[in-house]
């Protein structure tokens, strides 16, 4: 008996979503042999996407160097991974006081971090510093220390695991970007200035290593939401714009587990790009590169509209 025309497009809805959820935990459980015994260095360890990372990496039997700036944080990490642990399937992790603020420290910890296994296998950039302001309140010495956690830590760690990487002729270096690396919004001059820097060194350290068998990801994410759900409030009258619209969706977050996963395919499947947003700052990105002076407008008239509610307030 023939299925009535009706009933085909779910029908094909269903196997397609059948297919998809197979493939992805074939994928999910195939990860965890990828990155088995493979060397994986994390910075910020301690951060939401950190602990998610080390937590995914270390069930997969990754021979982990945690990094960050807290001595007890990372023990309490360290002390989290380990309780419940098959010391036959996993490893315990290696710890590394990492400041990416004081640079002048970075020549001993790549040291450290390159002598704990005498190699590297995975690098992946998780630092990052955040500032919302105008620019003109901005000053200098923010400045370089955004640019020193966001850009310049992150490059010369980088710098100090390549000569193992090229060496051996393998590796993977993921840096955990920003959206705002490919898509600046206003009140975010500094920020989205770091994340343009790393993105570009990242972009043209992937083309010069690629001969060396290397692999250069960098993912592109929005906000990161780390915090629950706030309680519903009665919304304050604002300005009903594109802008406000655009605005908001660029800072609709993703949780650190969802991130913390994304990172672990990019590793698995090696992929060179990706970006883990929504449809409108997707979009967003398209109007930057085909229509700048519309979207140009569009934020002008978003920092207009965001004094004049101020002044309303």
């Amino acid at each position: 008996m023939a299925l009535p025309s009706v009933m085909v497009l779910p029908l094909l809805i269903v196997v397609a979503a059948g297919v998809y959820y197979i493939y992805n935990e074939v994928m999910q459980f195939m990860s965890k042999s990828l990155v088995r015994n493979k060397v994986v260095v994390i910075t910020d360890a301690v951060s939401g996407v950190g602990t998610e990372c080390a937590h995914l990496f270390h069930k997969g039997g990754a021979r982990l160097i945690l990094c960050g700036t807290s001595w007890d944080q990372l023990e309490s990490l360290y002390e989290y991974l380990t309780n419940d642990a098959d010391p036959r399937e996993t490893f315990a992790p290696k710890l590394v006081i990492l400041d990416f603020s004081d640079m002048d420290s970075m020549e001993n910890v790549v040291a450290e971090v390159v002598e704990g296994y005498g190699c590297v296998d995975v690098l992946i950039c998780n630092s990052s510093m955040k500032l919302k302001a105008q620019v003109q309140s901005v000053s200098l010495e923010m400045d370089r220390n955004i640019m020193d956690i966001n850009y310049f830590g992150p490059s010369t760690l980088t710098k100090g695991v390549l000569p193992t990487m090229i060496s051996r002729r393998s590796g993977h270096i993921v840096l955990v970007n920003s959206i705002q690396g490919r898509l600046a919004v206003p009140f975010r001059s500094s920020y989205a200035a770091s994340k343009h820097a790393a993105q570009a060194f990242f972009d043209c350290l992937r083309a010069e290593v690629e001969e060396f068998g290397i692999v250069v990801s960098t993912i592109s994410h929005t906000f990161i939401n780390a915090s629950d759900p706030p309680p519903v409030e009665e919304p304050a009258p604002k300005p009903n714009t594109l802008a406000t619209f655009i605005t908001s969706q660029l800072t609709h977050g993703v949780r650190p587990s969802v991130l913390a996963n994304e990172i672990m395919q990019t590793v698995n499947r090696k992929k060179k790009e990706v970006v883990l947003a929504h449809p409108i700052p997707r979009v967003a990105l398209y109007l930057r590169s085909l229509f700048p002076s519309f979207f140009f407008a569009v934020l002008a008239a978003g920092v207009k509209d965001s004094v004049l509610a101020e002044q309303m307030q």
